[in-house]
């Protein structure tokens, strides 16, 4: 995106291409070492905070929830604050979460640190941003394909220490770690990304409020509704006040030139069926692999019964590290069979991987060999070809619009993927102990998201670079 006074791809200053994408990654990773070295220690925090399953995928939820919003206004505030001070403030922001959860004596101050974290996934937005601002469209291809690697985790190997680290020390040591991390991310932004232009205008404050409290009530009540019951009071007044709050935010942001969102946008074949398929995707794909996969594989009796480090080693880490390998070739090859294309494959191959899955999750075998395979087809092919493709379909005098909205969809879905999947395993269990039938229940759940991802993206609109 070339925002008004920020330099373009054609006449930006000369930068050290290494070092913006060498900041840029530490800086994504930041967030997302947050979201899967936690997945396989969810159980020890569970217990170590004696809290429940529920309120365990609440904080969950919560963290992907708030991603979401951070992708949309923080990436819209970055045009008028410039990107690097964004980055920079979101890496704060992750920084204050991870202490407060290394300090958190209970579930509620957890919930906080991680809700602050996922506010930082804004990362990813504004790296896309910054990359497409400096570098010229085939570096801008092959920086996207590393970016988005990083969206699986860094090869596996952060969901082994994340499993290694719960089953030696507990969850805390991992914020420690991620600490680390994000303070040498700090540093690498502070030097190596450039300072970018800005916009005239304000920032829209009033469509950020009001979309941040309509996606808060609706995924809460779906996350608890299982628990308050779906017709009680506070179920109900939840959904319908968040259904209510975001009819608001629609009415309000026409014709509002500072909109977040742009509602042209939303409304076009060029945006709904790519942001659905994002929404549908991560919903089927992120429920599984941060949820209800370490769930299942470290439950004893009912589930296979490994430590954090096994599950993380043998179910988590194949599709990371099969990603880092994959999603670079897609950045590459992904400009030249079309974005579309691309997303189209990675939908039918995430569908064809969880097959198995869903049907035979007895099968130690077969749940490996499916959750690998979603290494190419998911991580590889789904993640870089919808980022990809939102860049082809953005219209040319909103270039970041629809960016935007694609990241907070992967926010959304992801929220929404594990309230779904918490909600499933919540009430198949009934008050005792997750069940084989409620982990199977959450898995059918998630190959339902993933099938209606497939549909959605049958309907996409070819981008007219690709029509010529």
């Amino acid at each position: 995106m070339t925002t008004v006074g920020a330099p373009s791809p054609t006449n930006a200053p000369p930068v050290r291409s290494p070092a913006l994408l060498t900041a840029l990654v530490l800086a994504v990773a930041g967030y997302q070492i947050n979201a899967t070295m936690l997945s396989p220690a969810l159980p020890n925090v569970i217990d170590s905070l004696d809290t429940t399953s529920s309120a365990g995928g609440l904080s969950q939820t919560l963290f992907f929830l708030f991603s979401a919003i951070g992708q949309v206004t923080l990436a819209r505030l970055s045009d008028y604050v410039g990107r690097r001070r964004m980055l920079l403030v979101t890496l704060l922001l992750a920084l204050a979460g991870e202490l407060i959860c290394v300090l958190a004596p209970n579930i509620e101050l957890f919930i906080i640190g991680r809700s602050l974290q996922g506010v930082s996934a804004a990362t990813f937005t504004l790296a896309y941003l910054t990359l497409h601002e400096y570098l010229p469209p085939r570096k801008f291809g092959r920086s996207l394909g590393i970016i988005t690697a990083v969206n699986g985790g860094i090869a596996g190997i952060d969901t082994v220490i994340g499993g290694s680290v719960a089953d030696s020390v507990g969850f805390r040591g991992i914020f420690l770690i991620t600490g680390l991390i994000t303070v040498i991310a700090l540093v690498a932004v502070h030097l190596w990304v450039p300072a970018s232009g800005t916009a005239t205008g304000r920032m829209d404050w009033t469509g950020a409020a009001l979309l941040g409290v309509g996606l808060t009530g609706i995924l809460l009540a779906l996350n608890e509704g299982s628990s308050w019951g779906w017709s009680s009071v506070p179920t109900l007044t939840l959904l319908i006040g968040g259904v209510l709050t975001l009819a608001l935010f629609t009415v309000t942001e026409r014709g509002n030139r500072n909109a977040i969102i742009d509602t042209s946008v939303l409304a076009s074949r060029a945006g709904w069926p790519l942001l659905l398929t994002t929404i549908f995707t991560l919903a089927g794909v992120f429920g599984m692999l941060n949820f209800t996969v370490p769930l299942l594989t470290q439950t004893a009796g009912e589930g296979y019964g490994l430590s954090a480090t096994m599950s993380a080693l043998l179910y988590l880490t194949p599709a990371s590290a099969l990603g880092v390998i994959a999603a670079p070739l897609v950045g590459h090859f992904g400009p030249r069979i079309g974005w579309r294309r691309s997303v189209l494959i990675g939908a039918v191959g995430t569908a064809a991987a969880l097959v198995p899955l869903v049907l035979v999750p007895q099968s130690r075998v077969v749940a490996f060999a499916a959750l690998a395979a979603l290494g190419i087809t998911y991580t590889g092919y789904m993640l870089t070809a919808l980022n990809g493709l939102a860049v082809a379909l953005a219209p040319e005098d909103k270039p970041g619009s629809l960016p935007g909205l694609n990241g907070a969809c992967f926010g959304i879905g992801a929220s929404l993927g594990i309230a779904v999947a918490a909600s499933a395993v919540t009430s198949t269990s009934g008050d005792g102990a997750p069940t084989f039938d409620a982990f199977h229940a959450a898995l059918w759940t998630g190959g339902g998201f993933v099938a209606l991802a497939l549909v959605t993206a049958l309907l996409i609109t070819t981008p007219q670079s690709e029509k010529n």
